[in-house]
């Protein structure tokens, strides 16, 4: 299989989200004399895919919200999205909620019907970006999805009138017929922030200004920017996990190979390193039968890398404007396809009018990255990548000093195998992206002196093959994971921890290069999302079987 054949059924991707609710009951998916069976004993699914199916849901568990307190609900957006046409419009505050919000929740309500590709695109509130996520593809006979997300941490912004963007660019003609046609709202619950956003909601919501400036308030006390990165746009950096040196005979090509890495800098100086996400959309592999029903990890959840740069308010708080920069090292020179805006989380000394401090550490590891190119009847490229950064810096607050070090790693390994033809097209790979935070001095809030410690391991995973066998029946199994352990200590006992496991898996077969009403298509997939820790658990199962929800279990 072509990796030309991926890049045409992958083009086009670009919005903004987080958590998918549960869906509406399938509808009709029986396809005309086409003998049905039966799954788990109760479930009827046809034999094959018909013109409708499940709509679109996610095992991920919904935004929680708080109880007995009064809310109120403000539309954000409503548009269809025809073209590559901002929506623009105007935001106000609900007058009667005041300006102090428990949580803010924001819900996307979308509804899409005929042929379309998977679509990206963006909601902006006053210059922020608060909302990425990718679209599901339609059914002939329409789907309709919703997305929650807290963005409580974005209440600087929302107290106050603001303008507002928002863009799912499309392309409507007589071949992709589907019009995405959405609806945002804001729900807010009045209240101090519960204990789920408690300490994690900034004083300030600040973005670059030209392009690169930040200025700060001078008394800055902890710095956070989050980095909204993805590769997209339908050429080769939307997969960039599958491309290869110039000496291999691969379609898509980068000079170094598949490593990537999301870096930010302050005025010219490393401050930190993150390993991007490897989103898989809704058109993704080749193969949109796999995502129709379960989409892959974080399809409409585009979570923002987030970096500490609280080493170097110091240097920030001095009033001036300062140069902040994102770059994704690994894309080859004058090579498009990553968006990467920038916020910034500000918390600020409400006691102190001025903050100072110090950068006192910057320590880059080496850099490695180096790709081995086997030739023979399998191609095969062998690839390893990492980095190490450490930063360090205090500020003397009016709590006394404190002094915050930062240490991330990041580590990817990747064996991508292909025949001439790219048929068979495979790929396992792995990243890592491990970050501890101390946090030190007499100054720590909470902890009496003690150091306070966050650590965050980071995994991700995919392991697929893309196959055209005869009769043109394309088939791909691909099995995803987004894993993470959060561990935090105080005086070197632990406090709190938690763990993430969302696994994705699926299987799927269609003819190639015929109307879609001829591709007599099945799949199964599947995706299972734990997390368990201090707090508690959530565990939730779902199985789609030709369309049909077969399984929707939850319990820990």
């Amino acid at each position: 299989m072509r990796s030309r054949i991926i890049m045409s059924m992958l083009a086009g991707a670009t919005l903004l989200a987080s958590t998918l609710l549960g869906a509406t009951p399938a509808h009709s998916a029986a396809t005309p004399g086409a003998a049905p069976y039966q799954t788990d004993g109760s479930t009827t699914v046809p034999a094959e895919f018909g013109t409708d199916w499940h709509d679109p849901m996610t095992a991920a568990p919904p935004v929680s919200r708080p109880e007995n307190t009064r809310s109120c609900e403000v539309t954000v957006a409503e548009a269809q999205f025809r073209d590559f046409t901002p929506y623009r419009g105007a935001y106000t505050p609900p007058a009667e909620c005041g300006k102090r919000w428990s949580k803010v929740v924001l819900r996307l309500d979308g509804k899409v019907k005929g042929r379309q590709f998977d679509r990206l695109g963006h909601l902006h509130i006053g210059g922020v970006e608060v909302f990425r996520t990718s679209t599901p593809q339609p059914s002939p006979d329409g789907i309709a999805w919703s997305v929650e997300k807290d963005v409580t941490r974005y209440s600087d912004t929302l107290r106050t009138e603001q303008p507002v963007e928002m863009l799912i660019g499309n392309v409507v003609d007589d071949t992709y017929t589907g019009v995405l046609d959405v609806e945002v709202t804001l729900t807010f619950y009045v209240g101090r922030p519960d204990a789920g956003n408690a300490g994690t909601v900034p004083d300030r919501v600040l973005t670059l200004q030209d392009g690169t400036a930040l200025t700060t308030p001078r008394n800055s006390e902890r710095v956070i920017a989050e980095v909204y990165a993805t590769g997209s746009g339908g050429g080769c950096e939307e997969y960039w996990y599958l491309t290869v040196p110039d000496e291999a005979p691969y379609s898509c090509k980068a000079d170094e190979g598949p490593y990537r890495e999301v870096r930010i800098s302050v005025d010219g100086q490393l401050a930190g390193i993150a390993a991007p996400f490897p989103n898989v959309w809704t058109g993704g592999w080749s193969n949109p039968f796999l995502w129709y029903v379960v989409p892959g990890p974080r399809a409409f959840d585009v979570q923002p890398l987030r970096y500490d740069l609280t080493p170097f308010a110091g240097l920030l708080n001095d009033g001036r404007p300062h140069r902040i920069e994102v770059s994704v090292a690994g894309v080859p020179e004058g090579q498009s396809g990553w968006s990467a805006p920038v916020n910034v989380l500000v918390w600020q000394d409400e006691k102190k009018e001025r903050v100072t401090g110090a950068l006192t550490k910057v320590r880059e590891g080496d850099f490695a990255n180096a790709s081995t190119y086997t030739p023979g009847a399998e191609h095969r490229l062998d690839s390893e990548g990492s980095h190490r950064l450490t930063v360090a810096g205090y500020v003397d607050t009016s709590h006394g000093r404190v002094t915050t070090t930062v240490r991330r790693s990041l580590l990817n390994t990747s064996t991508h195998t292909w025949s001439d033809g790219e048929n068979p097209d495979a790929l396992d790979a792995r990243w890592s992206d491990d970050e501890t935070v101390t946090v030190s001095g007499r100054g720590v809030r909470g902890g009496r002196g003690q150091d306070r410690t966050t650590r965050v391991q980071r995994s991700y995973t995919m392991d697929g093959t893309t196959t055209l066998g005869a009769g043109d029946r394309l088939r791909t199994v691909l099995t995803l994971g987004d894993r993470a352990t959060v561990t935090e200590t105080h005086g070197g006992r632990r406090t709190a921890w938690s763990r993430l496991d969302d696994t994705y898996t699926g299987d799927a077969t269609y003819t190639a290069n015929v109307p879609r009403d001829q591709r007599h298509a099945v799949g199964t997939t599947s995706e299972r999302y734990r997390t368990y820790g201090s707090d508690g658990c959530y565990d939730r199962s779902l199985v789609s079987v030709q369309g049909v929800l077969t399984v929707n279990r939850t319990g820990c």
